[in-house]
């Protein structure tokens, strides 16, 4: 039954953005498989890949979401979000009467559990075990490591940790695809758990070489893994953590440990799993850390490597050393200006506010003429300077990063800027003169694509506008977009830019591109009922259905739309 949902359309759109939320819109119809959670709800949406959406309302009723896209990725509340958020609402989904059936459901599994006698459970697990290999295996390593010192088989303990660590089970070809990599995660964090339950029963010298071994197998199989949701790298950092706290917990040769870590950090996978230094120098002593630092600085003469740099830095800030830090730091600076950035984030953090700020504004002077200078430089002197009622020089920072290499990015925060300084009619003008000068393609955004001008036209709330200085300089991205805010009013308009969309996509193949193609000629379709020309889309679809029945999955998914 339909209940009331607890967030709006204006909730989506303040969490996503104009850009997303229009796009968004378009995915509707590739949300699959909603499902509630104790958290909110989860769902697949189907773009250029398969993505999982998990949309969480906290106990204050705060929305929020992830997804596995790249943008979704970087933190942005992305078009899949929305997507699932508006199938909610289309459906009137109470989430928090969802969140609670579902809270419900775990505590009756878990109260029929425990009511289980001893041999029903058994035979349910045992049934569970012949049915999965993977469990079999899991708990088998378990039933190994929680045997007593006396009876524990090391070298039986060992090959079950490396049979979890296989990628066979998961691969083809030598290779774990994408499909595959959360199942490989699972098992690494199985790995983990035993690990730590090793040194929870008092066996940490046991633990200890494990890790070790089982971070160099996963370091040597990673290349051969499609990690892109960060999941095996999860199970990594957890194998990383169990071997921390056995360490902790061993009474271990100081030395050798910096030795194993000297050696771990300073080779080629040296970020799988991320190793804070700072985690481990207490554990060193004196001599350990002495003989590490000897490590780094033998590898620092015999080569130049990023390892070998990054470890020095990684010394003088664990010391707490700050002037040799900055000194590593100040004689190896990026172009980008990154490194002017780490120097004043150790000089805030060590109290000394006016020289980080000097730092950042001679890093903003050395990356003056540096297309691809990092805005933090920037965001960092604006921050002070605003908090230092320089508004006028805030602006003038921002006016100058835009002018050096104009994109929407920098166009938004100059406007920002300048409408704290009550100067943003004057800045808007001349941004936009900036613009209309470049000849058309040489305005191409570095990060979108497409006319800087058409965005910041768009993002204005100008879809006239940038409808009119599109001709030239829009992408195809840009020309979605428009068509999508000016369909209500300009429908005609609109349906050549899907029209024209839809054209090229039927010459290329795959799942991802026929989804788009189904959510274009949605959209085319729903153009021609405001035109009132629904006998034309009928005419166009029934030929492009002809000139393309050779694709069985675009006709399926056509089908499915009901196109």
């Amino acid at each position: 039954m339909a209940g009331v949902p607890m967030f709006s359309k204006d909730d989506l759109l303040d969490l996503a953005g104009d850009r997303s939320y229009t796009r968004g819109q378009g995915y509707l119809d590739a949300v699959t498989g909603l499902e509630a959670t104790e958290a909110g709800v989860t769902a697949t949406v189907y773009g250029s890949d398969a993505y999982e959406v998990n949309l969480t309302l906290d106990a204050d009723g705060e929305l929020s979401g992830d997804c596995g896209c790249p943008y979704g990725m970087d933190g942005n509340f992305c078009k899949h979000c929305v997507a699932v958020g508006l199938v909610v609402l289309e459906r009137g989904l109470d989430l928090r009467q969802a969140k609670a059936r579902a809270a419900g459901n775990g505590r009756r599994l878990d109260a029929w559990l425990e009511a289980l006698p001893h041999e029903r459970l058994l035979a349910l697990l045992r049934e569970q075990i012949a049915e999965d290999r993977n469990l079999r295996r899991r708990l088998e390593v378990r039933a190994t490591a929680e045997q007593a010192d006396a009876d524990l088989d090391l070298a039986t303990l060992r090959a079950q940790i490396r049979s979890l660590l296989d990628t066979a089970p998961y691969g083809r070809y030598g290779f774990v695809e994408y499909a595959g990599a959360s199942g490989y995660a699972a098992q690494v964090g199985e790995v983990a758990g035993v690990l730590r339950s090793l040194t929870v029963a008092g066996k940490a010298s046991y633990a200890v070489p494990l890790a070790r071994e089982a971070i160099g197998y996963l370091c040597d199989v990673y290349e051969q893994i499609d990690d892109s949701d960060g999941a095996v790298g999860e199970a990594g950092d957890a194998l990383e953590r169990a071997h921390r706290e056995a360490c902790a917990a061993a009474d271990l040769d100081p030395v050798e440990t910096a030795e194993w870590l000297a050696g771990h950090m300073l080779g080629d996978w040296s970020n799988l799993p991320e190793i804070d230094l700072g985690d481990y120098w207490s554990l060193l002593g004196d001599s350990g850390r002495a003989r590490f630092i000897e490590r780094v600085t033998e590898a620092s003469r015999n080569r130049s490597d990023w390892a070998a740099k990054y470890l020095k830095q990684e010394i003088a800030r664990v010391g707490g050393d700050v002037d040799t830090l900055v000194a590593v730091l100040a004689a190896d600076l990026t172009p980008d200006g990154g490194t002017h950035l780490r120097i004043a984030g150790e000089l805030d953090r060590a109290g000394r506010g006016t020289e980080a700020l000097e730092w950042v504004e001679r890093g903003l002077r050395d990356t003056a003429r540096y297309p691809y200078a990092d805005d933090r430089l920037a965001d960092y002197v604006v921050d002070r300077y605003q908090r230092d009622g320089r508004l006028a020089d805030a602006v003038a920072v921002r006016r100058e990063r835009f002018r050096a290499a104009p994109s929407l990015e920098r166009y938004r925060k100059l406007r920002d800027a300048a409408h704290a300084a009550g100067c943003w009619d004057t800045e808007r003008t001349a941004a936009l003169d900036l613009l209309g000068r470049e000849m058309p393609g040489n305005d191409a955004d570095p990060f979108y694509g497409g006319s800087v001008l058409v965005d910041v036209l768009i993002d204005d709330g100008e879809a006239n506008a940038a409808w009119q200085a599109a001709e030239g300089r829009a992408n195809e991205r840009q020309w979605l977009a428009l068509a999508d805010l000016v369909r209500d009013e300009r429908p005609a308009d609109a349906l050549r830019a899907y029209l024209r969309a839809i054209e090229p996509r039927t010459r290329r193949t795959g799942d991802g591109n026929y989804r788009e193609i189904a959510r274009l000629l949605l959209l085319a379709r729903d153009c021609h009922r405001r035109l009132g020309t629904e006998d034309e889309f009928t005419a166009y679809l029934a030929a492009l259905r002809t000139a393309q029945k050779r694709k069985r999955n675009l006709i399926s998914i056509l089908d499915q739309r009901g196109l």
